[in-house]
């Protein structure tokens, strides 16, 4: 018998998971698929693919920039070049970050998501990071809505609870007195409502 350990999932993995079990069928147990696809992760780490170079490219927050991508700035008439060799984005001869290769020509601060244009090695044109970025964002959020209703429909038997039983109706309590009574007329409550004598003509 083996031992089995707990390990933590991301909730949208695992409704992922889910779907392609549903859809290309597989093992039924959850844990027989997971095993599976660690054993496979596993066995393509070991082994080494000599037609598949190692993916190398630079991790600029949420967006990969590949080996190869370029990158683009304009500043004072001219646009200056940068390009991710490796692991590193390389500027005249030196490793920079984005931040640093787009303020290193433009003597100020500057954003640059918004700043720098990137051509990764498939691109036909120039892209805007921001622009990018935010693709990256809505693919996500998309995937992760795919993966929703699946989740609330294996979810829902099991949380269904039984009807709660009837119970007496409670009386209501009793209604606040509407009408005006005498005290109405006095002073400090004519500030809350208007009287006919009240009302200049």
């Amino acid at each position: 018998m083996f031992t089995t350990v707990s390990v933590q999932l991301p909730h949208p993995v695992l409704l992922q998971l889910i779907a392609h079990l549903e859809k290309h069928g597989g093992p039924q147990d959850l844990s027989a698929a997971m095993l599976a696809a660690v054993e496979l992760w596993l066995c393509e780490q070991q082994c080494p693919h000599p037609d598949r170079p190692p993916l190398h490219g630079y991790q600029w927050k949420s967006l990969f920039l590949p080996e190869g991508t370029r990158l683009r700035s304009w500043s004072y008439g001219e646009h200056n070049y940068a390009e991710v060799v490796g692991d590193q984005i390389i500027h005249n001869g030196r490793a920079v970050s984005p931040n640093q290769f787009a303020r290193s020509f433009a003597r100020s601060n500057r954003n640059a998501w918004s700043d720098l244009s990137v051509r990764r090695p498939g691109d036909k044109k120039w892209t805007v990071a921001s622009r990018l970025r935010r693709e990256f964002a809505a693919e996500q959020r998309r995937a992760e809505l795919a993966a929703a209703p699946l989740a609330v429909a294996a979810v829902a038997p099991a949380a269904a609870l039984p009807p709660a039983p009837a119970s007496e109706p409670s009386e209501l309590p009793a209604p606040r007195r509407v009408e005006a009574g005498p005290e109405w007329s006095l002073p400090e409550r004519r500030k809350y409502r208007f009287r006919m004598e009240d009302i200049a003509y």
